[in-house]
């Protein structure tokens, strides 16, 4: 009795692995397929909303469509909006506007975040005052930042007049157009880039700085050797990041200076893309202008993140 019952037990648990292992296996496969259908979405998200708009504006900018019908003219559309007199000075003002907002809106954020990282109290009120910008719509911010600008009863001048400075035409002036603009933008986004860089401070290990005050660094030492480095990371990142989006606006032009502003000063890339697009219904030469928007971002990514890799 004890014999016949042994081969059944080994047949009991040898029947009992395979279910196991079975069961292993169907729970493998499922997992992989639930995997394969979350990546297949974002695929397709990339490609319906990212990667075909990217071909079809190359397609486009060889194109002409003239009365409905479409015909091939190679780079013409190229030849020709790059012979435009508001090509160049469009470039001008983008660069320009690059400049002004890296100079206000990387390095401003960043001290804000350094100075209310000394904060030990109310730290999460100074969070959402910061952020608050961030959360109005674009076109409100921008409509109270036109009131403010007002050459007449505008809030700027009325505190300039009020102090016994010289006002100033804000918007209407070409000198003064394209930082009028740098202002109101470093107003709307700095909140995220603050939060982000208060993060970033906030890793840091607080013995680097003991052992920097031990040494005798004074404040001015310890932020450059210690601060700068530990955030470097996140610095590059940011800067990246700001030079292609400030390279591709639009909104501050459009809605505080109508566009191109007093003689062309405040005309972008981007608005002469939606010139060609939407004014001009030239499809051809918009898409020429935003696929050579588009090589000149990549060079610089590619420039940038090539000078950036750590050498080893």
């Amino acid at each position: 009795m004890t014999a016949t019952a042994a081969p059944q037990r080994s047949r009991r648990s040898t029947g009992g692995g395979a279910g196991r292992r079975t069961h292993r296996y169907s729970l493998g496969v499922q997992r992989n397929v639930t995997g394969w259908a979350l990546l297949a979405g974002g695929v397709l998200c990339f490609v319906l909303f990212s990667w075909y708009p990217m071909i079809r504006e190359f397609v486009l900018s060889v194109q002409q469509t003239k009365y409905g019908e479409t015909s091939f003219v190679g780079l013409a559309n190229y030849q020709r909006v790059v012979h435009d007199p508001a090509f160049w000075q469009a470039w001008r003002n983008t660069a320009e506007f690059t400049g002004l907002a890296l100079l206000f809106g990387f390095a401003l954020p960043f001290l804000i975040a350094v100075v209310l990282n000394e904060f030990r109290h109310a730290q999460g009120y100074l969070r959402v005052l910061v952020y608050l910008p961030v959360m109005l719509p674009p076109a409100s911010a921008l409509l109270l930042f036109k009131y403010a600008y007002d050459p007449g009863d505008g809030l700027f001048n009325s505190i300039l007049s009020t102090f016994g400075l010289p006002t100033s035409q804000w918007l209407q002036s070409t000198t003064m157009a394209m930082p009028s603009l740098v202002l109101a933008s470093t107003w709307m986004n700095m909140g995220g880039a603050v939060l982000i860089y208060l993060a970033a401070l906030q890793s840091i290990p607080g013995e680097l700085y003991e052992a920097a005050e031990i040494d005798g660094a004074r404040l001015l030492r310890r932020f450059w050797h210690v601060t700068i480095p530990q955030c470097r990371l996140v610095l590059s990142l940011m800067l990246m990041l700001q030079v292609i989006s400030t390279m591709q606006m639009f909104i501050e032009a459009f809605l505080l200076a109508n566009g191109s502003g007093p003689e062309g000063a405040t005309t972008t890339v981007v608005y002469l893309i939606y010139q060609h697009a939407f004014n001009l219904d030239d499809l051809g030469g918009a898409s020429a202008l935003g696929v050579l928007l588009l090589l000149v971002l990549a060079a610089f990514a590619a420039v940038y993140v090539r000078l950036d890799r750590p050498r080893g």
